[in-house]
């Protein structure tokens, strides 16, 4: 059984593959390593490439440069010059798809904390730009906002049509359960695991992802869910009849397969 965490980040200070050793003991088979902010790239592709040497997890990356970058970019830059380099960063990330060392784009978008009216207009504009490089290399994006309702799909898909890039490459990290067209305008929502989440998700429909969002900080241990949470949610819901056989590969495989243009064989 195929069993797929959406969301998981890894450090080389943190439990790094340990963490993925107690997903793989659970039942987890696959996970989508997102690239932690503030670290390199590369950092994050030695992570997968540590992650397949030791265990049988077979993990995915995503690469880009997180929101909460660009503020950090500002204590030493100017609001221009910044974007410029996030911009850069979201290029490089791109190229890295070409290169197929990684199949997304992420975590990308703009803050879930208040910020002034220049930086959000910034955010904006460079989660844009996110998304024209991702339409540009045929890969999907994966982001990081405030905590959605219906009107932040709205705006993101707004965004999208701009761009032109497909409703369906796009993820909304720790998404709530708005599983309905109408709701999320056809932007793919990514459930953050806990049981009631996900238990009011699937008495609507089975399209969404399931994901953890897995720091590996040493200073918060299991935040935000820990790493067993997917595989073990999705025995316990298979057990009492919440989710069936079918529904488990559609949210662990067709989905995932759909939404990234990957295989899970």
């Amino acid at each position: 059984m195929i069993i797929f965490d959406n969301h998981f980040h890894l450090d080389f200070a943190g439990l790094g593959v340990s963490a993925v050793k107690d997903f793989e003991s659970s039942g987890g088979t696959h996970i989508m390593l997102v690239h932690k902010p503030f670290t390199s790239y590369d950092t994050t592709i030695k992570l997968a490439e540590n992650v397949r040497n030791e265990t049988n997890v077979k993990v995915f990356v995503a690469l880009g440069p997180h929101p909460a970058e660009l503020t950090k970019l500002l204590e030493k830059f100017s609001l221009k010059n910044c974007v410029e380099k996030m911009k850069k960063r979201m290029e490089t990330a791109g190229r890295y798809v070409v290169e197929k060392k990684s199949v997304a784009i992420g975590e990308i978008g703009r803050p879930h904390y208040r910020v002034s009216d220049d930086v959000w207009a910034a955010s904006n504009e460079i989660m844009e730009y996110g998304m024209a490089v991702a339409k540009d290399v045929d890969c999907a994006v994966i982001l990081h906002t405030e905590t959605a309702t219906k009107e932040t799909f709205r705006e993101i898909a707004e965004t999208a049509d701009r761009v032109g890039l497909k409703m369906e490459k796009i993820i909304k990290h720790y998404s709530p359960p708005l599983v309905k067209l109408e709701d999320n305008f056809g932007i793919f929502p990514s459930i953050l695991a806990g049981k009631d989440a996900v238990k009011k998700a699937i008495s609507i429909s089975s399209r969404f992802m399931m994901e953890t969002d897995y720091m590996d900080d040493v200073k918060r241990p299991g935040a935000v869910l820990g790493p067993k949470t997917v595989p073990r949610v999705t025995k316990l819901f298979l057990e009492k009849g919440i989710f069936t056989e079918e529904h488990v590969i559609k949210i662990h495989k067709e989905n995932p397969e759909r939404v990234y243009g990957i295989s899970m064989e």
